[in-house]
């Protein structure tokens, strides 16, 4: 049986719609409306994924093939893009731990995350004893993920096993 235009047609659009979303994913802000690294990864693998699949077998096999190739590059890319987002909330939790627990009131706290390219810094203010007795610092952070800069402020307190805990 010798497959039709129309779905020869249809089978070649999959990759090609793949790797369009893959494309656009790559071009949106990490963490910016609707878009975060997970996701743009599951884009991304799931485009390259359908691209590969689209090379194996002939007519059905070739369309099973491609959407297998869709599916398993999504749940890979997915996975790639989830151990960045991790690495770089590593980097900025160790940036804010040493600021809390060490840094000068004012003084700057780097990190940078040599995978992404992504970067920030914490700046603790002045420690000070909270009505509970546990000593606190206001702190702020800024983070430049995608070239694009955000900024945050926030008050950890320091418990009794010496961890530090967000509290505003």
């Amino acid at each position: 049986m010798r497959p039709t235009l129309k779905k020869t047609r249809a089978i070649a659009l999959v990759p090609l719609l793949a790797g369009t979303l893959a494309l656009t994913a790559c071009q949106q802000d990490p963490y910016g409306p609707g878009m975060n690294k997970q996701t743009g990864g599951a884009l991304v693998g799931a485009g390259l994924g359908g691209l590969v699949g689209s090379q194996f077998g002939a007519g059905g096999g070739k369309a099973a093939a491609t959407i297998g190739g869709v599916l398993l590059g999504g749940l890979l890319g997915s996975e790639v893009g989830k151990s960045m987002d991790r690495a770089d909330r590593a980097y900025l939790d160790q940036s804010t731990n040493r600021a809390l627990e060490t840094g000068y009131a004012n003084s700057r706290n780097e990190w940078r995350n040599p995978d992404t390219g992504n970067y920030g810094y914490t700046v603790p203010q002045r420690a000070y004893q909270s009505p509970d007795g546990r000593y606190c610092r206001e702190y702020t952070q800024t983070v430049f993920i995608g070239g694009r800069k955000q900024d945050a402020n926030g008050t950890a307190c320091r418990n009794p096993d010496g961890s530090w805990q967000v509290v505003s």
